[in-house]
């Protein structure tokens, strides 16, 4: 097998197309096919529908899981802790560094309501309340990104978010070990082991078991 060079495109400001040249290069157009979007509403519609029911079928079908119930689908909070402290020293300490880290800038950005009132009687201010519910949604299945449980869920907390609500496509166990710790840390409410269009349905509907939230975040090249 030959190597392959990688080539490095230069860009000039004194090249009188500089401007064109950096524009295409800035350009990032979407995987938009038909037959994804028509696939993805269906999915979509589905959850809606069909709630936990569809939850499971798309699971089972997608993921290659072989659960009955969407309580299998369910991690608790006794079952996140345990991922924590079954981490070996080294990355117990690294993650729980990086959530301090998080926790400490996200800290300073926080802004309280205020309000005052003029000489007529008339009162002006702002009220800041946090979201009720929030979804974080956590890629995986090639990979584990506890990064992203810590960069997203972290911030909802520090904002007094009352319940962080996570979805990731990875069965409980050592595979994912990493991420539930990092939901441990990052002050996650529930998680379910779901992903992919159906989960993103499922929190912006709710199903009989997964609520609705009022926001879901996810990585930047997902949302």
């Amino acid at each position: 097998m030959t190597k392959q060079s990688i080539q490095v495109t230069r860009l000039s400001t004194s090249s009188p197309d500089f401007r064109q040249q950096l524009e295409e290069c800035l350009q990032r157009e979407m995987l938009v096919a038909a037959e994804i979007t028509s696939a993805v509403s269906e999915i979509l519609q589905q959850v809606k529908l069909h709630g936990d029911q569809a939850i499971i079928d798309y699971t089972n079908h997608f993921d290659g899981f072989k659960v009955q119930s969407i309580s299998d689908l369910v991690i608790t909070s006794e079952q996140l802790n345990t991922a924590l402290e079954r981490l070996p020293t080294e990355q117990q300490q690294a993650l729980t560094h990086a959530a301090e880290r998080i926790r400490n800038y996200h800290e300073k950005q926080k802004q309280g309501s205020w309000h005052y009132e003029e000489a007529d009687g008339s009162v002006y201010g702002q009220k800041i309340s946090p979201l009720e519910k929030v979804g974080v949604y956590v890629p995986g299945g090639k990979a584990n990104y506890p990064s992203s449980v810590l960069m997203l869920a972290i911030p909802a907390q520090v904002a007094g978010v009352e319940e962080i609500i996570a979805t990731v496509p990875t069965p409980y166990g050592e595979d994912g070990n990493l991420v539930f710790a990092a939901a441990a840390l990052a002050g996650v409410s529930r998680l379910y082991t779901i992903g992919g269009a159906q989960a993103i349905g499922a929190l912006a509907y709710g199903t009989e078991t997964i609520p609705r939230v009022d926001k879901i975040t996810g990585p930047g090249n997902f949302m």
